[in-house]
């Protein structure tokens, strides 16, 4: 499983993305590139040193500055779900 499938499959659930420079984003992810840049709807931002706290409708992270994600199970789940049903549908002679 590749890292942006499972991103891929994780749209419409909660993420948290912690930047290298410490602030935090929780928020429910709406699209991604192959850049690993994010757009995150109903986002808390909190920053480095956690005193500060803001509420955004939406962001977008350039996926550079991305330290690391942390995803529910649910997207794993989904992404196996996906890899089962796709290996299910090539069977027969390659067609």
């Amino acid at each position: 499983m590749l890292p942006l499938t499972l991103l891929k499959s994780s749209t419409t659930l909660p993420l948290l993305v912690e930047l290298k420079s410490g602030t935090t984003y929780n928020g429910r992810l709406i699209s991604c590139d192959h850049y690993m840049n994010l757009n995150l709807r109903e986002v808390v931002c909190t920053s480095s040193d956690g005193s500060q706290f803001w509420k955004l409708n939406e962001c977008y992270i350039r996926g550079s500055s991305i330290k690391y994600l942390r995803l529910p199970e649910e997207a794993v789940e989904n992404v196996k779900e996906e890899e089962k049903r796709e290996s299910q549908s090539h069977g027969g002679r390659g067609y």
